[in-house]
């Protein structure tokens, strides 16, 4: 099948790279995720090149500081070439680039957005649990400690562990009261996993974590 326009321009430039290439595809997580949720909004911080959130979710707010990330989003020919045939059928997409720290205020209203998400980054939850709204989703994984940190707030619930293997997604929802156990207890403490900056070893480990915000 010839290439589209989109398509075209997008690989005229000879240092044009994909998100699947660049940090691996996920969009068969994002699949998984919305067969039981169906998130409208999402804020995914800390986002380098991961546009696949995008194959399945309306509107998405991308947030990063890195100058690699500024230039892909920017390059509107480029994110369509990499959305084409991608997405779910019907699917909106809109998307947004804030080329900003997601440490410090970002240019959106509090409450605004149905999905968190916040994986290999952080720590995202303390400074933007304020912009997801009561009843939305915060996805995270371990590697700076932000799953940790949600497993210990008390506005946070645990409704999925999802597994990666062989390049596939699945996401546990049963027997949750499995995950989150830590190894050693007396590191299960949120100033300590903040001053490490690193998330603490678990019994039962998973990809990332999907938790619901009670708000």
């Amino acid at each position: 099948m010839p290439e589209s326009p989109a398509q075209r321009s997008a690989r005229s430039s000879p240092s044009w790279l994909t998100y699947r290439e660049s940090i691996g595809d996920r969009s068969g997580m994002y699949r998984a995720l919305v067969e039981h949720w169906a998130p409208a909004s999402a804020l995914n911080v800390g986002s380098y090149l991961d546009l696949s959130p995008s194959t399945c979710i309306p509107a998405v707010t991308y947030v990063d500081t890195d100058r690699r990330a500024a230039k892909y989003f920017a390059d509107s020919g480029r994110v369509r070439a990499d959305l084409d045939g991608a997405t779910l059928p019907g699917a909106a997409t809109e998307i947004t680039f804030l080329d900003a720290d997601f440490l410090k205020p970002l240019a959106v209203a509090d409450a605004s957005f149905e999905l968190l998400i916040a994986l290999f980054t952080g720590p995202a939850w303390d400074s933007c649990a304020r912009y997801l709204a009561p009843g939305g989703l915060f996805l995270a994984n371990s590697s700076h400690g932000d799953a940790s940190l949600a497993a210990l707030d008390s506005r946070l619930t645990l409704v999925g562990a999802i597994h990666h293997r062989d390049g596939r997604y699945r996401i546990d929802r049963d027997d949750l009261d499995r995950y989150v156990i830590p190894k050693k207890p007396e590191l299960a403490d949120a100033g300590l996993i903040r001053a490490s900056g690193r998330g603490i070893a678990y019994t039962k480990t998973a990809f990332a974590y999907l938790f619901e915000f009670t708000g």
